[in-house]
């Protein structure tokens, strides 16, 4: 019995001292990086803040991760001998998320997040990462939950410029004294400063006249502007990186409120004189056979394909592009037609050739462009002075929120 209540007591004190740890940790502020592999075992991913270096004093640098034992990349890392370790930049938040499962991305399709290229043991890079390792397995060894990995580092990547995304009190944040070079060059502004983020697709037909209305008022006003794709934006959002945000209502999520500014209707683009430019409106189905040059950015592309599919069709796609006036250039020089909800000012493309603009005649789901928040946490004057703005803009004449 007395054993017993021994080894009770032990395995309490072990607990409390296994809490006091993991609160202890994190303190402990540490970068944060994303390792990644590719080969016979397939190409995985996983965030990690345990990364350090081992020695430089050896035939080649090494460093060690630790990387939980139940993760898919754990096992992939061992079996193709190779991983790289991309330390991430103050505005790479959204990598970050996305390889730690804080989306809906799984998988594979966790490198949608951002662009990639390979290193010399084929382990992919992230394209403008702050820093990234390349390494070859040496040794590893299970710790507890963790399997620890020794690499041998065969290439090394430095972008050169940036401050390191760090992870301590779990959250995210920048080192500023080390950064203060960088700070003192800013300018100094007795108005206030808005951190906004804006999908980069509508960010030019909306945030310049929005801030220009800001600063005529105040011209003291300053804006500190991240134009992302959705997923950067949400996690940029949840993260504090950004105190407001203009995007699509598609794939919130849980913690961000949203309040509607416009509804957007989808239209056709075509170059000018195409056959189907003489119809006053078109279905989805006249569409269908000709070349869509779609806007292969989320949550645009997945919006535009749902339309056909919806309709039990599927369009033939002849060319992606991340950018809207790429979209509109391909348009003009009769490469197909585009689905778009933005709507530019003129129906000219950058080189000057002449487009035409039809309405969908088949019933399409819209979409919302909304100003997006952080639920529960209150805006700043700043914050609300742009909401102002923004439903002035959108001629909205008071706050709608969505549910």
């Amino acid at each position: 019995m007395a054993a017993s209540a021994a080894a009770a007591e032990c395995a309490q004190e072990d607990g409390g001292l296994r809490r006091r740890f993991l609160n202890g940790m994190s303190h402990a502020a540490c970068t944060v990086n994303v390792v990644t592999t590719d080969g016979p075992a397939g190409r995985h991913g996983v965030t990690v803040s345990a990364m350090v270096s081992v020695s430089a004093d050896t035939p080649q640098p090494t460093l060690l991760v630790c990387i939980h034992h139940l993760s898919p990349i754990a096992g992939a890392v061992l079996e193709n001998g190779a991983f790289c370790v991309n330390v991430l930049r103050e505005d790479q938040t959204h990598i970050s998320e996305s390889f730690a499962g804080r989306t809906t991305a799984r998988g594979g399709s966790k490198f949608d997040c951002s662009r990639w290229t390979t290193q010399v043991t084929g382990a992919p890079r992230v394209i403008d990462a702050l820093v990234a390792f390349d390494c070859r397995v040496i040794a590893s060894e299970r710790v507890g939950s963790h399997c620890v990995v020794f690499g041998s580092v065969q290439d090394i990547f430095i972008a050169g410029g940036g401050a390191p995304l760090i992870y301590a009190n779990r959250a995210y944040g920048v080192p500023q004294r080390f950064h203060a070079q960088r700070a003192a060059a800013a300018p100094e502004v007795s108005g206030a400063t808005l951190a906004l983020g804006c999908f980069q697709i509508f960010a030019p037909y909306v945030v310049p006249a929005i801030v220009a209305r800001m600063t005529k008022l105040d011209p003291a006003f300053s804006l500190s502007l991240l134009e992302a794709d959705q997923r950067h934006l949400l996690a940029s959002l949840r993260s504090g990186e950004v105190e407001v945000a203009l995007l699509y209502d598609f794939g919130l999520g849980e913690g961000i409120g949203a309040e509607q500014l416009a509804e957007l209707v989808p239209y056709v683009l075509l170059p000018e004189g195409h056959p189907l430019a003489d119809r006053s409106a078109l279905t989805l189905e006249d569409l269908a056979s000709e070349p869509l040059i779609l806007l292969d950015v989320e949550p645009s592309r997945d919006y535009f394909l749902s339309l056909f599919r919806a309709h039990g069709l599927a369009p033939r796609i002849g060319q992606r592009t991340r950018s809207l006036e790429m979209v509109r250039g391909l348009v003009g020089h009769g490469l197909g037609y585009a689905l778009l909800a933005t709507k530019p000012a003129n129906n000219m493309s950058y080189d000057g050739r002449a487009l035409v603009t039809r309405p969908l005649a088949s019933a399409a789901a819209t979409s919302r462009l909304v100003l997006a928040t952080r639920s529960g946490v209150p805006l700043s004057p700043a914050a609300k002075g742009f909401a102002g703005h923004c439903r002035s803009f959108f001629g909205v004449s008071h706050a709608h929120a969505i549910t």
